[in-house]
């Protein structure tokens, strides 16, 4: 397990590598902005809060570092991708596949008063296999495979989803998408579970999930680019945990809402408009 993280390193390195050849005479692209983000305190929980977080991203070919959702501004909103380090390995008109790297900053017992005294999730290192499938220009299919690289609790994840998006005239694009996510005993169990100490602790009752689908979820989203540079985004989303996750004694509500909005600014090649 301790040498994951180098070998999906250099695969990434190779990959971009490879990216870099087919694509010399690509030219990197940066964007720079923030986004007001409301979501439940953690997955389950009654109460949100809002946060003010910054979004960047910086591409050069099929190599992207970046926050989440920022990698697909900075093509007016038409790739999908998640945050982190990524390299496409393949990159055709109707298939994507890619390999990425992320930190995943786990889940604090000082995330909200109905964790207090369990332990923490530790933060972790995550590598992720990604791919899409486009069946036309508006519909396309997705999955990923998510691992946490140094068997800190976070476990294996695999999504999958279907989205599609279309142009509201020259500036603007508004997308939907559904999905569905399920995980491995270890995921469940660190995030949704409660071991005998941590039940002492806390005063919450036992419960050892196993492996299975914990959430389904859709959303709609909407982008406009106010000109050659800036563009602002909005975003709204509802999650339904799904059986041990929803079964868990942590979970006080099964159906989460999450609403974003944001603007961005982005300079280098091939800014569209």
């Amino acid at each position: 397990m301790h040498g994951a993280p180098v070998l999906l390193a250099l695969l990434l390195m190779h990959g971009a590598g490879l990216a870099e050849t087919a694509t010399s005479a690509a030219q990197p692209r940066f964007l720079l902005g923030a986004s007001l983000f409301n979501a439940p305190e953690y997955s389950g929980a009654r109460h949100s809060e809002a946060r003010l977080r910054p979004v960047w991203a910086y591409q050069h070919g099929r190599f992207r570092v970046s926050t989440s959702r920022a990698g697909g501004l900075l093509g007016f909103g038409g790739e999908a991708g998640g945050s982190g380090a990524s390299a496409e390995l393949i990159s055709g008109e109707r298939i994507k596949l890619g390999l990425a790297l992320r930190v995943d900053g786990g889940r604090s017992s000082g995330d909200s008063p109905r964790l207090a005294g369990l332990p923490d999730v530790r933060r972790t290192l995550r590598g992720r296999l990604y791919a899409g499938y486009a069946l036309n220009r508006q519909w396309s299919l997705s999955a990923g495979l998510s691992q946490d690289l140094m068997g800190r609790g976070g476990g294996a994840t695999l999504g999958l989803g279907l989205g599609y998006r279309a142009r509201l005239g020259e500036r603007s694009e508004w997308s939907a998408g559904a999905g569905i996510n399920i995980g491995d005993r270890r995921h469940l169990r660190s995030y949704y579970g409660i071991s005998a100490q941590a039940a002492d602790s806390s005063g919450l009752a036992r419960y050892r999930p196993g492996a299975s689908a914990t959430d389904l979820h859709a959303g709609l989203g909407l982008t406009t680019a106010l000109g050659p540079h800036w563009v602002a985004f909005a975003s709204l989303g509802v999650s339904q945990l799904l059986a041990d996750a929803a079964a868990s004694p942590l979970t006080e509500r099964e159906r989460g809402f999450t609403g974003a909005v944001g603007l961005a600014y982005r300079w280098g090649a091939e800014t569209r408009r």
